[in-house]
């Protein structure tokens, strides 16, 4: 069973930054992606940034240059982060933790992802 659990949400001011974390357990071994997707308020769920088994970071261009996503091993779990710098307040958003079992690039879709974390709100405010 996998099991996906965020941390690290909470709220920051405009231009200040924020670290999540996600422990990802209980995935067979192989190709796999691990990802970030946000959903604000009456808003669709969106990708924000995946990383591969390999190490192979994607971002969507909205938040390219602010955000740097990475991942460590530890036994047979997986810890992603995502570090978010000159946070915006359109950066508010619950933002979810997802993985595929898919090698090669990291899909942007929500619907390749197979698993979710809970999520964390992000706020942000001016």
């Amino acid at each position: 069973q996998v099991h996906l659990v965020e941390s690290g949400g909470g709220s920051a001011q405009v231009g200040g930054s924020l670290t999540l974390s996600c422990v990802a357990s209980g995935y067979a071994y192989g190709p796999n992606c691990l990802a970030w997707f946000r959903q604000a308020p009456e808003k669709e769920r969106e990708g924000v940034a995946a990383i591969t088994s390999a190490g192979d970071p994607y971002y969507t261009n909205s938040v390219k240059g602010r955000v740097t996503i990475s991942r460590s091993q530890d036994g047979a779990k997986t810890t992603i982060y995502l570090q978010m710098n000159s946070l915006k307040v359109e950066d508010t958003a619950i933002y979810y933790c997802a993985y595929a079992p898919v090698g090669g690039s990291c899909p942007g879709g929500v619907s390749v992802y197979t698993h979710w974390g809970q999520g964390t709100q992000v706020t942000v405010s001016s």
